[in-house]
């Protein structure tokens, strides 16, 4: 058992209250159980007790056993010294505040109904191997309750990469030029080279970006010299277009002092991924984008669907791109695929227009933004696969994405006490006095 269960115990008061007394024998009547604190301190606060003849308002610490008070150091923090009472599954120790003063303790390991126990046991404590531990128990929950929790995954997903992106625009000045910018760089990562082609933007400012935006050349050698891929090789030796690049990229790294920030060519992830996917065919996509696209912000905030959002990411890539996977090595290329182009739809469009939206205060583009999700096709793997073999909708891109995140922040983490599915599994068994 984890503490988790005793704060979802106290919190929905799911255990016995007849003739409640604490461990010396004085009768409580719980007015108010208090709020989950999510920061340092006792777990809930604003908590309304009547302990005796006496009501008091304060916090509540939560144990698993009572000498975990100890374990966790609290006997000598003057924090805890305002907790009115110590909710415990086992008292097997007397806890004073740090003048001495005995703290109330409530034992709930008697009050707490079996039947619960277990079925918390079986849904949160299975083996690890088991990727979503309600499956058997899924029969007992409501579609609707499946659905609006899918649905809170998704705008949880989006929220935290409208963080990310947030965060992005700060650091840049509020700039939202610079932050399309760096959210589209990171976008042609797609999972595999994310953080070097986020890392990439910051070696190549979007001020040299735009001073040779118009010149394809010198704008494939910047973003090819400053990732690293323009060292001369076996393979490159004779290569006059990568020759060509590699005199460019020296006047122009030597001119706007970019050397220190290059990154090196071994950072770039290529195992497990095919020719396709490869960050140099990718790095030909952005330069694409860039070379073609004078303005970023604007078109990706205002594209009225996803057709136009498609037509802005299929930017022409250059020749040599065409026919090479690598530089020095040849290989037709396919261009970017609409499996591809939706991804940067969902990774880069949406969560630039849901931190937009939340930083001028207009919640309805957060809606239309999410709305682009359900406007592309379901993607599949493995994951959406094992919820759609127990009977979850898989319709579109926006139940994949939630389907997602249900399981990287609930299922596979098992926190299914946080999760509404979960809880109403657990309230099947709930019985209390």
């Amino acid at each position: 058992m984890k503490e988790d269960f005793l704060h979802y115990i106290w919190q929905h008061q799911y255990f016995d209250k007849t003739d409640l007394q604490t461990e010396e024998g004085e009768t409580i009547t719980v007015l108010r159980p208090g709020h989950r604190n999510s920061d340092a301190g006792p777990d809930f606060l604003d908590a309304r007790l009547q302990i005796g003849e006496v009501e008091w308002n304060g916090p509540v610490e939560i144990h698993l056993r009572a000498s975990d008070w100890l374990r966790h150091q609290h006997q000598t923090d003057k924090k805890y010294d305002q907790v009115i009472l110590h909710v415990v599954y086992t008292a097997d120790k007397n806890i004073e505040r740090t003048n001495g003063s005995l703290i109330p303790a409530l034992a709930l390991a008697p009050r707490i109904d079996l039947a619960l126990v277990h079925a918390y046991v079986n849904l949160v404590e299975q083996e690890s191997a088991t990727l979503l531990p309600c499956a058997v128990l899924l029969p007992q929950v409501p579609m609707i309750t499946r659905t609006m929790m899918v649905e809170r995954a998704l705008l949880e997903r989006v929220e935290q990469k409208a963080d990310a992106v947030a965060a992005l625009h700060e650091q840049l000045g509020a700039d939202w030029e610079a932050t399309a910018y760096h959210t589209l760089a990171a976008g042609f990562g797609f999972k595999k080279n994310t953080e070097p082609l986020a890392r990439l933007a910051k070696a190549l400012p979007l001020s040299v970006v735009r001073r040779h935006r118009h010149e394809a050349r010198q704008l494939e050698a910047l973003v090819f010299g400053q990732a690293g891929f323009l060292a001369e090789t076996e393979a490159t030796a004779a290569d006059e277009y990568v020759q060509e690049l590699r005199r460019e990229y020296e006047f122009l790294r030597h001119k706007y002092q970019l050397a220190a920030a290059a990154l090196p060519a071994h950072e770039w992830n290529f195992l497990r991924l095919r020719p396709a996917n490869f960050p140099t065919v990718r790095l030909a996509q952005l330069v694409a984008v860039l070379h073609a696209r004078p303005v970023l912000f604007s078109p990706l905030l205002t594209a009225p669907d996803v057709r136009t959002l498609e037509h802005f990411f299929s930017a022409p890539v250059p020749t040599y791109w065409r026919g090479h996977y690598q530089p020095g090595r040849p290989g037709k290329v396919p261009a970017l695929g609409r499996s591809s182009l939706h991804l940067l739809v969902a990774n880069v469009a949406v969560p630039l227009r849901v931190a937009y939206a939340r930083y001028v205060g207009q919640p309805e583009l957060i809606e239309s933004a999410v709305a682009l999700l359900e406007h592309l096709p379901a993607e599949h793997n493995h994951l959406t696969e094992l919820y759609e073999a127990v009977g979850f909708t898989h319709q579109s891109a926006a139940d994949s994405q939630g389907l997602l995140a249900l399981s990287r922040a609930y299922c596979q983490s098992r926190q299914c006490l946080r999760c509404s599915i979960g809880t109403r599994i657990l309230q099947q068994n709930v019985v209390v006095g």
